[in-house]
């Protein structure tokens, strides 16, 4: 399960932060986790729990955003929505996609004391 050592990546982000913003709690964390990520957010959620245990972290709340995975069609110039990696264009069927949105797992927001 990669997402615990996401969720050690993310307290890095956080103890790195707060050296450099001088805070001492993070009471909430919201990240945006795109479809095509290959991470499972519930997977994300369950590892969040377990390695913030102890830390700044320690008892904040996760919240998971989706954003809509999003590509630009090589043939027709649309950004058009997609479900999967392999998806055809749904206004001109081209199989020539160009991913732009939906493989992040970004750090969007943070509510610190």
């Amino acid at each position: 399960m990669h997402e615990m050592s996401l969720c050690e990546s993310i307290l890095d982000i956080l103890k790195d932060q707060a050296a450099r913003d001088s805070f001492t709690r993070v009471k909430r964390v919201s990240v945006d986790i795109g479809p095509l990520s290959c991470v499972e957010p519930e997977a994300l959620r369950f590892g969040f729990d377990v390695v913030m245990k102890g830390s700044l972290a320690e008892g904040a709340a996760l919240e998971i955003s989706r954003p809509p995975a999003e590509a630009l069609c090589l043939s027709c110039f649309r950004t058009v929505p997609v479900e999967e990696r392999f998806d055809t264009c749904p206004e001109c069927g081209s199989e020539a996609l160009q991913v732009v949105g939906g493989e992040e797992l970004k750090i969007r927001e943070l509510e610190v004391v």
